[in-house]
C-alpha cells in the first residue's frame, strides 16, 4: 500500500477517490457496477456498497433503473469551489476578457497535473465555438500549445512513461520530435501547437513564471482559415504583453496558502 510523508494510505479513501475519478473521466458514457469492478480490481459486492453510498450522498448519480452510474452534483461544488476560492485564477480572468476581447479568439487558462493540464477559465471567441476546452476538462500536457508551455519549464520527467496518445495526425507523439520542439519553446519563450489538439485550430501558450516551475499557463486558439503571418504576430506580440501584465499583477496578490 503507497505510503504518504510516512502515513499509510487509508485503502477506502482512496479507492473512493479512484472511483470518483474513473466516473468524471467517462464524462457522458454512463458505467454498469461490473465494468466499475472489473476496472478498479474490486469485487461487485464492494463496488455496489461503494455506489450507493456516495449515490445516497449526491457524489455518484444513477439511472431510474439503478444499473447505470455517473459523476454526481456533488463533484459540481467541490470543482466551483476550487475556481472560486483559487487567487491565481480570480487574478488571471480579467486579463483573460482583455485579451479575448482586443483579439477576438478564444483564449484559456490552464494548470498543470500529473502529466496533463486541467483548463481553469476559457473565453471564447463569437467567431466559433469549441468545447473540447471547456472548464473542468484535461488533456495530456504534450499535445496542446498550453501544455507544451509548462512542459518546458520542467525537467524531461514532466510526463508520464509509456506511449504519447495522438489527437490528430500532427500530434508530436514521438518522444524525441517533442523533446526537440520543447527546446524550441524554451528558446523562443512560448509554445506553438499547429493542429497537434484539434483539426483546422493553431495554439499559441505561454507559462505564467509567477511559480517555479510555473504550474499555470495561458493560451490563445486561433482557427488556421484565419492565421496569416501578420496576425500570428499581432497574437504572440499581443500574449506577451498580457503574460508580463499577469506575472506583475501576482506579486501584489494578498497572502494565501502556498499550496503544495
Amino acid at each position: 500500500m503507497p505510503e504518504t510523508g510516512g502515513v499509510r494510505e487509508v485503502k477506502s479513501a482512496g479507492r473512493t477517490v479512484e472511483l470518483l475519478e474513473v466516473l468524471a473521466a467517462r464524462g457522458d458514457r454512463p458505467a454498469r457496477l461490473q465494468e466499475l469492478a472489473d476496472e478498479l480490481g474490486v469485487p461487485r459486492s464492494s463496488m455496489y456498497a461503494l455506489l450507493q453510498t456516495l449515490t445516497d450522498r449526491g457524489w455518484v448519480r444513477t439511472d431510474a433503473t439503478g444499473s447505470l452510474y455517473g459523476i454526481g452534483i456533488r463533484a459540481l461544488f467541490t470543482g466551483t469551489s476550487y475556481l472560486d476560492t483559487d487567487p491565481r485564477v480570480r487574478a488571471v480572468k480579467p486579463y483573460l476578457d482583455q485579451v479575448s476581447t482586443e483579439l477576438g479568439e478564444t483564449v484559456h487558462l490552464g494548470r498543470f497535473d500529473r502529466g496533463d493540464v486541467v483548463y481553469l477559465a476559457t473565453r471564447e471567441s463569437h467567431e466559433y465555438v469549441r468545447t473540447l476546452s471547456r472548464v473542468g476538462r484535461r488533456l495530456p500536457a504534450h499535445v496542446s500549445a498550453l501544455g507544451k508551455a509548462l512542459l518546458a519549464e520542467r525537467d524531461p520527467g514532466g510526463l508520464p512513461e509509456g506511449a504519447l496518445t495522438p489527437f490528430t495526425g500532427n500530434t508530436l507523439a514521438d518522444r524525441t520530435a517533442l523533446d526537440a520542439d520543447l527546446a524550441l519553446v524554451r528558446e523562443r519563450g512560448y509554445a506553438v501547437d499547429r493542429e497537434e489538439a484539434v483539426t483546422g485550430i493553431v495554439g499559441f501558450g505561454f507559462a505564467l513564471r509567477y511559480d517555479t516551475p510555473a504550474a499555470d499557463a495561458v493560451s490563445c486558439s486561433v482557427p488556421v482559415t484565419r492565421l496569416t503571418a501578420e496576425r500570428e504576430r499581432r497574437i504572440i506580440a499581443t500574449m506577451r504583453g498580457i503574460r508580463a501584465e499577469i506575472e506583475d499583477a501576482a506579486h501584489t496578490l494578498p497572502g494565501a496558502p502556498d499550496w503544495a
